[in-house]
């Protein structure tokens, strides 16, 4: 019976062995994917924060246009 308990409790270090490294191994994978989505998502956000600064300056110069052609009709 000790002999089988022994036998047992050796097993158990390396069933715990390998469940902490198959952790390992999910966490690091998960850690890799999760980098590589907030990559994405920064020069995702890097390209909407291009594309909104393009229609800004779009509307100024739309509103410095509609206020020449306001004054012009003024003028007239």
């Amino acid at each position: 019976m000790v002999a089988a308990g022994g036998a047992a409790r050796r097993g158990r270090p390396d069933l715990a062995a390998e469940r902490i490294q198959e952790a390992v191994q999910r966490i690091t994978a998960e850690n890799t994917s999760l980098e590589q989505r907030v990559r994405r998502l920064a020069t995702g956000n890097r390209t909407l924060d291009e594309r909104l600064e393009a229609a800004r300056s779009h509307l100024r110069f739309q509103d410095r246009r509609v206020a020449d052609l306001e004054a012009q009709i003024a003028g007239t």
